[in-house]
């Protein structure tokens, strides 16, 4: 079986729980009763607990934000471990975009010029995308909706050579005839993603991995983050279910993933609750980790505004969450994003209530999806927004 069409089968994955999970779109010391905050969440858990018995899960690992006191609740649920490490999918976006976000705070790039702009010593190629198009899914290039299978960009999918490889064999397809105009369409995921990191690697002169623990790991004090590409492995391992389903030779443990250099930018990423509550915490506070500034204000901002219905008028594939800015999910009725992963990772933020929640299941997208509309209420009784 070619590794080509390794990647195929594990890419249909990816497609199929997405697509599923935005129509049904829908944390937390180790005591329900947390003493530092005076809050109780034994309702959120026992919710959560009972999602799980209900549908057959193994467990959840949830963590709890507030703007003005930092992570206030972390649990493990089920037969999970408070320290377990998880495969997020397409939670990673967020932290993706924030890297390039990150460069531009750096002056390293300009996320509305062409990306050809940077890449030119690899030709002039797809001179009328940005950076900004690539990370709001609005690049007019092939999606994963569109054609999960699609030739010129399988590279992302394998593990084997490197990430600005891959990126250059993206930057250089011929695909003109499959791609649309730049901001006409919303396009979910795929190669832009990718040929996103390579805009990162080139600017910065630094692999993936190394941006990942200069701007995240080292500043926030994460324990167990990382990125890698394991869609191709997954098949290797288990077959099709191994690739279509969370891959059970991951164990919670990273070291059983294969060493990469093309790690997926869309959809790589592996972390723990409370790895991943750090980063919300860094969003609720306006770009900071502790005394590092990671993205300023205006980052962390326009990350979260609503790129496709103020640039074309576009909706995403998510009714209830119908904007997208960089990374996030937008809803158009109250200032709510998140970003849903296909594993069943669902981590919102909610700015006026000033808390922000992580539920990670090893599942599939729908059920972390209606997890959090289950249990959103329950945490918005806890955070009542302020009064005038």
């Amino acid at each position: 079986m070619s590794r080509c069409l390794l990647a195929h089968c594990a890419t249909l994955l990816e497609v199929s729980m997405v697509v599923f999970g935005c129509w049904a779109l829908v944390g937390c010391g180790s005591d329900a009763q947390d003493s530092s905050s005076g809050r109780d969440f034994r309702a959120f858990d026992d919710a959560v607990s009972s999602f799980l018995e209900a549908n057959d899960l193994e467990g959840a690992s949830v963590v709890v934000v507030s703007r003005e006191e930092g992570v206030v609740h972390v649990k493990a649920l089920g037969s999970f471990e408070e320290d377990r490490v998880s495969l997020i999918a397409s939670s990673s976006k967020v932290m993706s975009a924030g890297v390039l976000m990150h460069l531009a705070d750096q002056g390293l790039l300009d996320v509305d010029a062409p990306v050809s702009t940077y890449l030119g010593d690899w030709g002039e190629y797809k001179t009328d995308i940005s950076v900004a198009q690539m990370l709001s899914n609005s690049a007019g290039m092939v999606g994963l909706i569109d054609d999960p299978l699609y030739g010129p960009y399988l590279c992302q999918y394998l593990g084997n050579g490197t990430l600005s490889d891959c990126a250059k064999k993206i930057y250089t397809a011929d695909d003109t005839e499959d791609r649309i105009p730049p901001d006409t369409e919303f396009r979910y995921g795929g190669g832009q993603w990718q040929l996103a990191g390579g805009v990162a690697e080139v600017v910065s002169g630094k692999r993936w991995g190394d941006l990942i623990d200069e701007i995240y790991v080292q500043p926030c004090g994460l324990e167990s983050t990382g990125y890698n590409n394991h869609y191709s492995q997954g098949f290797a391992s288990g077959g099709v279910d191994g690739a279509l389903t969370y891959p059970d030779f991951f164990q919670a443990d990273p070291s059983n993933l294969e060493e990469t250099q093309n790690p997926s930018i869309e959809g790589g990423a592996y972390t723990t609750a409370r790895d991943y509550g750090k980063i919300l915490w860094m969003h609720l506070s306006g770009g900071r980790c502790g005394d590092t500034r990671v993205l300023s204000e205006a980052s962390v901002a326009r990350m979260q505004e609503d790129r496709i219905g103020e640039i074309y008028g576009g909706s995403s594939l998510d009714p209830s969450l119908p904007g997208y800015g960089f990374g996030w999910w937008v809803s158009r009725e109250e200032p709510v994003v998140a970003d849903p992963g296909a594993y069943g990772a669902t981590p919102w933020l909610d700015n006026d209530r000033g808390y922000a929640a992580m539920i990670i299941l090893e599942a599939k997208a729908e059920l972390g999806v209606n997890l959090r509309i289950e249990t959103k209420p329950i945490l918005d009784e806890l955070f009542p927004l302020p009064q005038d």
